[in-house]
């Protein structure tokens, strides 16, 4: 599994309407996607749930390396660099991935939380925050929930998916205006290594 977003930060007055538009009109695109394992059309708007900015900010979870490269190489990222120009593309190593107890119920939030790993033995702390996922996948109104890496900054990800209004201490909060879950029952839970 690989995790990987991209963010569009838009002037403060920009229209979210026009994203929400975008999102109707193509975000069945990628609905059947070989390779992807969800996307969900992420948004931020200013002003609400303590957002700062408006943003568009796609994330995505992999289930194939080719289904991620087909996508970026392809005509699917095209479009976006077409109509926003090219954006930084992040991504992590898939370490975990849990479903909710709301997983067969449609997400309206999500959050991420990143966190930098400061000590000296970064397999001692992939294990306690694989193990505080697991405890986190329980928490009701969770769709579904990952863990991921960046080596390079040894930063990790928590990425969730929820039902409900996620809790305030969730971490950044964002809209889902729609999920593509192509192959998401195939993303193998637990431990990714």
């Amino acid at each position: 599994m690989h995790a990987m977003r991209y963010a569009i930060t838009l002037p403060a007055d920009y229209d979210m309407d026009v994203i929400r538009e975008r999102v109707a009109t193509r975000g069945h695109a990628l609905d059947e996607f070989p390779g992807l394992g969800l996307k969900s059309y992420l948004i931020r708007e200013r002003g609400v749930a303590g957002s700062p900015v408006n943003q568009y900010a796609p994330f995505y979870l992999w289930r194939t390396p080719a289904g991620m490269n087909d996508f970026l190489w392809g005509k699917g990222f095209q479009g976006i660099c077409d109509d926003f120009g090219r954006p930084v593309v992040q991504h992590w190593l898939g370490l975990a991935f849990e479903h909710g107890p709301a997983h067969a119920d449609s997400p309206i939030s999500a959050t991420t939380e990143l966190t930098t790993l400061r000590t000296a033995e970064p397999g001692t702390a992939v294990q306690a925050a694989i193990a505080d996922l697991t405890a986190h996948a329980a928490t009701p109104g969770v769709h579904c929930t990952a863990l991921a890496i960046d080596p390079r900054t040894w930063e990790l990800l928590r990425y969730t998916l929820w039902c409900a209004e996620p809790p305030a201490e969730a971490g950044v909060h964002f809209q889902v205006l729609h999920l593509s879950r192509p192959e998401l029952d195939q993303l193998p839970t637990g431990r990714h290594w």
